[in-house]
This record gives C-alpha cells, structure tokens and sequence, in this order.
C-alpha cells in the first residue's frame, strides 16, 4: 500500500493526512475484496524498515493503528471477516500487542474473507526465523536435517496456514517487493499500478482481477 506519503505532498498536505486517507482506502478495498469472493488478503502495513522513519511519523503511524485496531477492524469483525497479523510483535508496543491478539482471538471462528496484516514485518528476518526454528529442531533431535522440505519450511513461517498469493498489487508506481513476502511470492503474478494507495478503488480492484484472469500461469511447466 504506497505513496500515502506522495498523495499527501502534491496536495500540500502533512504525510500523516496521506496516512490517514489510506487507512480509509483499506476498508473499501477490503470490502471490495470480500464482495469479489477472494479468500484472502494480505496488507503491507508497517515494514520492519519502516521504524527508521522520523519518531513523528512512526508515533503517527501507531497512533492511528491503535484507532484502527479499535475501531475499524471492529467492523471488519462484525462483517465475517477472520483477522491475522504477521510480523515482529516484540517491536510493537504491549496495548498494541494485546489488541491485535483480541481481535484474532475474536475472529477466529469467522469463515469470510482472511485479512491479513503485515505489520512490523520483514521477509528476509521471517525467513531466518523459520531457519532457526529448523535448525534448533535438529539441534534436539526431534527431526533430521533430510526431513526439512519445501512444506515443513514453509509451516515454520508467519504466514502458515494462509497459500502462497495468486496476485501481488503494488501502488504509487513502485516497481520492487520492498522485502515483502519474498518466500511465498515465487509464483505470484504481480502488478504494478502508478495510483497512489489513497487513490486506489473497488473500480481499479476489479480492472486488476480482470487483467489476472487473462494471464497463463505455468509455474515453470509448458
């Protein structure tokens, strides 16, 4: 979800208003999504990158998170939709912890849409996690090294349980994966739109699943 910051700036505006505007865009398109009969969704939210940006920023950023967790999500809630989050939770503040750990323990039962949050994530550390959660099973003998496959690997990442995306949309016309999903991403069509996320919409959604349904998908088959 990029260019809140963008949006904002050719309008004058401060970053924390493209932030906001943003925010509202991941309802709609969330509700689109649902509306469409996709299963899952999952949102880049926060990067672990992204606690290098200025305090002010970051502190706006988890300020409007704690909204989001109590009020919008809530709704989310309300509306059949299963709720994950993914990523570094010791980064995070203990209230913001708790409330994402609420609201999956609310939602777990919900056979809707599955919103899934990346937030505080990192592909490149989530993928040395499950390394080292391999490894320290070796380590005790409760699996040896040959038993480690494509399958087990992946059952050790954050996103276990959730399939590899059919589709990866990226805004702002940023054409990078930014250390995102980079393990599940091998097969994923993407697409790159130059729409600010706060520009994005349930038309442009629709266009990009039309432009997918044409596309031949091999995996590296004839």
């Amino acid at each position: 979800m990029d260019g809140n910051g963008r949006w904002a700036a050719k309008r004058g505006l401060p970053r924390s208003f493209g932030h906001k505007k943003g925010a509202e865009t991941v309802k709609e398109i969330t509700r689109a999504a649902g509306e469409a009969g996709i299963r899952f969704l999952t949102l880049y939210a926060f990067s672990t990158e992204n606690w290098q940006r200025s305090p002010e920023e970051v502190s706006t950023l988890m300020g409007l998170l704690r909204q989001y967790l109590k009020t919008d999500l809530q709704e989310l809630r309300k509306n059949n939709v299963r709720i994950r989050f993914i990523g570094e939770r010791d980064m995070l503040d203990a209230d913001i912890v708790a409330a994402m750990e609420k609201l999956e323990a609310e939602t777990a039962v919900n056979d809707g849409l599955t919103l899934c949050i990346a937030l505080s994530y990192g592909s490149r550390q989530e993928i040395v996690n499950a390394a080292k959660k391999a490894a320290a099973l070796v380590q005790k003998g409760d699996m040896s090294v040959e038993d480690i496959d494509v399958k087990l690997f992946s059952d050790m990442l954050y996103t276990k349980d959730i399939p590899d995306p059919d589709l990866l949309i990226r805004t702002s016309g940023e054409q990078r994966l930014s250390n995102y999903l980079l393990w599940q991403l091998a097969y994923t069509e993407f697409y790159f739109t130059p729409t600010f996320w706060p520009d994005f919409n349930k038309n442009e959604l629709t266009d990009i699943i039309n432009d997918f349904k044409t596309r031949e998908r091999r995996y590296g088959k004839v």
